[in-house]
């Protein structure tokens, strides 16, 4: 093991070579004034997401450009215009319909008010500013650690979130699955941000509820905690929102909620390699019919045992990240389709594992990483390509095609692991989210009160400035 020994050695000379430069540059930046730092973070950010952006916004072909923002958008446009919500389709040649609760179609219409090419850009940007919010949300216990160089941890934290695969799908289809993840998350994290100081818990679970179905996985986690409150709140938005819909929009909620929502195909189709949960995994290489998904709801409940068992356990710890983290898994794993860029859950299940102060722990910091080194591959479509390789063996290729599935199962147990760890190896974690004012911000009022005073938005406003032909017709009315 010479070898070992002496690749150590170097290492650690190359370590200590590197760390004198990189503290006197860290010492410089945190002598800067908060609006330079910011700006600084900012610009980290935008360089960060100018990868992905170029790719799907400049160079990638018009006729799949930003299909699923424009199925929002044609939805606000058929309430503009008097025609039926749920036939209308998008140009050719995708032709996707509107999937999605009449809610969505109701806040959508601003999105009708501007050229496709604008709400393309801007939609992008606002996915770019709630990936940066979901970290600043998740990895909070980690940055406020950092003190002045919070704005640049930030940003260093946030770019490799940006280049996930799932994240990317995002900003490649102009989907919502950032906003949902930001909603749930900030609605479960205690200390509760402050700017949900007089907003109740479970509201914006209802409301993410009311434009995806799939947020509903947070119902049954407050119920399986008995948290009657917050899952009647949730519950009670929804419904409140759906019924306001449904007197706004009648002809539209009975064409959803009377056949759409029944119609699987509307989806595209389940057993493409897009959809990564548990039944598309089946559908491609499980039996067929009745057996097939008699073993589907076995799994599901096996895995939603274990899911809802995790997030228990988390919240009886008081860590809210990795509560928010398993359930989110439980909202891929557990419905019948969920598309690569559903797991956008990857960024809080990141964190959740990290903890609070992953270097007193390094194992920390290499589970966070392996996670986020297997969702930075695209495995998925290179199992598509292999078994594009008629004469190579197939088994290879369906590992890879249904990678994400295991990738989820994956971050499960790592989960499981972070949050079953020693009690001495987990108490930075507890620490930090009883929430102290000194780790949350310096007004002590606020710190006293639960919330999270330096949340308030102009950090954040400062930060967010910043396949196969047969899958590809897929381009998911996701």
């Amino acid at each position: 093991m010479r070898w070992w020994s002496s690749l150590a050695r170097a290492a650690g000379r190359l370590g200590s070579a590197v760390a004198g430069p990189a503290s006197r540059a860290a010492a410089r930046y945190a002598a800067w004034s908060p609006a330079v730092r910011w700006s600084v973070a900012t610009l980290v950010i935008a360089l960060a997401a100018s990868i992905p952006v170029l790719r799907y916004l400049v160079f990638w072909p018009m006729d799949q450009w930003q299909v699923d923002v424009e199925v929002y958008r044609e939805a606000g446009v058929s309430i503009l215009t008097g025609r039926p919500v749920y036939s209308a389709m998008t140009e050719a040649p995708q032709l996707l319909p509107f999937t999605y609760p009449p809610f969505a179609a109701i806040i959508a219409i601003p999105l009708a008010l501007l050229p496709f090419g604008v709400i393309g850009w801007l939609w992008t940007i606002a996915q770019v500013a709630a990936t940066t919010a979901i970290v600043w949300y998740a990895g909070w216990r980690l940055i406020h650690r950092t003190g002045s160089l919070a704005p640049l941890t930030l940003a260093l934290l946030t770019a490799p979130m940006l280049w996930l695969h799932p994240v990317s799908d995002g900003l490649r289809f102009g989907q919502v699955n950032a906003f949902m993840v930001l909603a749930c998350l900030m609605d479960l994290r205690r200390p509760r941000p402050g700017v949900l100081r007089r907003i109740p818990p479970g509201v914006l679970v209802g409301l993410a509820m009311s434009i995806k179905l799939t947020p509903g996985v947070f119902v049954v986690h407050y119920l399986v905690n008995r948290r009657w409150k917050e899952a009647a709140t949730a519950v009670g938005t929804a419904v409140a929102v759906t019924v306001g819909s449904w007197l706004l929009l009648p002809e539209a909620s009975f064409a959803f909620w009377g056949g759409a929502l029944q119609d699987p195909a509307r989806l595209g189709p389940n057993a493409g390699t897009s959809n990564q949960s548990i039944r598309g995994f089946l559908l491609r290489v499980g039996p067929d019919g009745l057996a097939g998904n008699v073993l589907w709801l076995v799994l599901v409940a096996v895995v939603g045992v274990i899911g809802y068992s995790l997030a228990r356990r988390a919240y009886r710890a008081g860590d809210s990240i990795s509560e928010v983290a398993a359930v989110g898994l439980m909202a891929v794993l557990l419905s019948p389709v969920a598309w690569i860029h559903h797991l956008h859950w990857m960024v809080v299940v990141v964190f959740a594992v990290l903890g609070a102060d992953p270097l007193r722990d390094r194992r920390r910091v290499w589970a966070a990483a392996a996670i986020t080194g297997f969702f930075l591959c695209r495995m998925p479509w290179w199992g598509i390509s292999w078994l594009n390789q008629r004469s190579w063996p197939q088994w290879p290729g369906r590992i890879l095609q249904n990678a994400d599935t295991f990738g989820s199962l994956l971050a499960l147990g790592l989960l499981w692991w972070a949050l079953h760890l020693p009690a001495a190896a987990r108490r930075s974690d507890a620490d930090v989210g009883a929430g102290g004012a000194s780790e949350v911000g310096t007004d002590g009022a606020d710190g006293a009160d639960g919330a999270d005073p330096g949340l308030y938005g102009a950090d954040l406003g400062a930060a967010g400035a910043g396949s196969p032909a047969s899958d590809r017709s897929a381009v998911d009315a996701r």
